[in-house]
């Protein structure tokens, strides 16, 4: 098994990415790469075909400066690599549509609706279509989320593909880590809450918006943290209800409870104060 030594952005991005994919359909294989995000076929104008351009000349231009450098085993300067965007061909670009529009739609899953989520299908990230240009100028769908088989004769399924092996490492990695911070390392139940965690982040791992940001390493430390949170209250409330049956038995409730009473000036045992 592959070891992860640490945790990044860009390693992040890229295993969600691959995972992702696994629940796509696409006319061929390269057009799982897309060059630009937008919300709408509306969007695609001249400015953002220039920024698609910008975007996928520096992502060539970077893959082939890491490739020369791992052949040649030394550094090479990254200028040498540059392509200038002007000489990219549009029939290349690959356009990210967030939307809906292929997703069934599901009107009785949810009674008040705040957005369009809530009249489709639950799926388990935000659905796409990838969209590019013809030879005669004309835009056509290459790919779509969520689906089986080509683009006109396939079907919705929302269940086609998984996180890859390297995503869920990475998930547990970053569980592990979080839980050794010297705020919750001392909790018996430490393991509950690693536990706790990974789970949550394998129902919505998939669910970060490229769109919207690309710090998926902030949205899981998030996610991580309000697990480890609530199970920590979870347990807290369970003590305080041991707590509070010790005591209606004339008993001595949890050393945490009684130094909780000294903190605030009491220094009867409750057990006692009971009886008196």
């Amino acid at each position: 098994m592959k070891k992860v030594k640490y945790l990044n952005n860009r390693d992040l991005l890229a295993q969600i990415h691959k995972s992702k994919n696994t629940f796509c359909s696409f006319v061929d294989k390269d057009h799982h790469q897309y060059d630009i995000i937008l919300p709408s076929l509306e969007k695609i104008n001249i400015r953002t075909v220039a920024e698609a351009k910008r975007n996928r000349a520096a992502r060539l231009a970077k893959a082939n400066h890491e490739a020369a450098v791992e052949a040649a085993g030394k550094k090479i300067p990254a200028k040498e690599f540059d392509i200038d965007y002007r000489k990219m061909e549009k029939t290349d670009l690959i356009f990210r549509i967030m939307t809906f529009e292929h997703i069934p739609e599901d009107l009785t899953r949810k009674k008040t609706k705040k957005s369009v989520a809530d009249s489709h299908v639950k799926v388990n990230f935000p659905p796409f279509q990838h969209w590019k240009f013809d030879e005669k100028d004309n835009l056509i769908c290459v790919g779509k989320s969520h689906w089986v088989g080509g683009m006109e004769n396939g079907y919705f399924d929302g269940k086609c593909g998984k996180a890859t092996n390297e995503l869920a490492r990475m998930w547990m990695k970053l569980c592990e880590r979080y839980a050794t911070r010297g705020n919750v390392r001392g909790y018996t139940y430490n393991d509950e809450m690693k536990g706790q965690a990974i789970l949550q982040l394998a129902q919505i791992g998939l669910q970060f918006d490229e769109s919207k940001s690309n710090n998926p390493f902030a949205y899981y430390t998030a996610a991580v943290t309000n697990s480890f949170v609530r199970i920590i209250n979870i347990e807290k409330r369970n003590q305080n209800i041991r707590d509070d049956i010790l005591e209606m038995n004339g008993m001595n409730p949890s050393w945490t409870r009684q130094n909780a009473d000294r903190d605030n000036g009491d220094t009867a045992p409750r057990g006692e104060k009971k009886k008196s």
